[in-house]
């Protein structure tokens, strides 16, 4: 056993000094092995992150998109696209939307089995069926709302934003430094989308074009006819000053009717709630004890 014990420690001594006289040469030859192959291994380590999500997760998507488009034949992806850039969600895909639907299509399905199992299989197909509708369906409500609530918004910053546009170019800026003077000093999702059409200009695309693919992305009847009275004012030659004025007191005149027809129609919204909910109230204290004295006089 001893002399096993000696023979291991002498083994173990001999590895070390062998090691030990090595390092050196063996960290040169590390570091020269690391310089050659440093621009490789940086080359070939991007397109391996790359390669899982295009080997995995785009086919998977595009399968579900593909999925959803066979579900449902009347969806168009040129139509969600249009719906998603007027939500403001520039960089979700449409396919990448109908794989999202898909999903808590799926999910909505497998959690309303799980709720309904622990009573019978009846009422797990059928909350089941219930939460996966759900989740087919809700997908396309958020996003519409989303555009809805965003086109309002738009709709609404028009008009003054117009009046600066007016008074740039009146103070004599061209169009696209007053568009930029509009970017300095407001903020909201009006002002994203010229910005867009700033940098679109910018870059060499006519001022036509750039107003019409905002006209096209924003997807208002008042920022419809702001750029059709611009690219007319453009092609006749006429006052780019005085249109936008005048483009800004009717798009003013437009929001006070839409605003007046609110108002009108709030008093009729209002019924609905006021008979449901307030009227049986009203009901149950005001007959409520002429029909008890009803009772006690008739005996029942």
């Amino acid at each position: 056993m001893l002399l096993f014990l000696a023979a291991m420690c002498l083994a173990g001594s001999g590895i070390a000094v062998a090691n030990l006289v090595s390092l050196p040469a063996r960290t040169r030859h590390a570091r020269i092995r690391l310089a050659a192959t440093y621009g490789r291994s940086r080359i070939d380590a991007t397109p391996e992150r790359v390669r899982f999500r295009e080997r995995v997760l785009g086919p998977s998507v595009a399968w579900l998109a593909r999925g959803m488009l066979r579900l449902n034949p009347r969806q168009n992806v040129d139509a969600i696209s249009t719906l998603l850039i007027s939500a403001g969600l520039r960089t979700m895909t449409p396919q990448a939307f109908l794989a999202a639907k898909a999903a808590a299509c799926v999910g909505g399905a497998l959690i309303g089995v799980l709720l309904g199992s622990a009573s019978s299989a009846g009422l797990a197909f059928a909350f089941g069926g219930v939460l996966g509708a759900i989740g087919y369906i809700l997908p396309g409500i958020l996003v519409t709302g989303r555009a809805r609530r965003r086109q309002a918004l738009i709709n609404a910053e028009l008009p003054d934003a117009l009046d600066l546009l007016a008074v740039s170019v009146e103070a004599g800026l061209g169009f696209d430094a007053a568009v930029a003077k509009l970017a300095q000093h407001m903020s909201g999702p009006l002002t994203d989308e010229f910005e867009l059409a700033l940098g679109e200009m910018r870059i060499g695309e006519s001022r036509v074009d750039a107003l019409k693919k905002l006209s096209k992305r924003v997807g208002t009847p008042e920022v419809a006819g702001f750029v059709r009275a611009i690219v007319q004012a453009d092609q006749l030659g006429t006052s780019l000053g005085r249109i936008l004025r005048v483009q800004a007191t009717d798009t003013r005149l437009k929001r006070q009717a839409a605003a007046e027809e609110k108002a009108m129609k709030a008093p009729i919204k209002m019924l609905f709630p006021t008979v449901g909910f307030i009227f049986p109230a009203m009901f149950i204290v005001v007959l409520g004890p002429a029909m008890l004295s009803l009772g006690k006089l008739f005996g029942f």
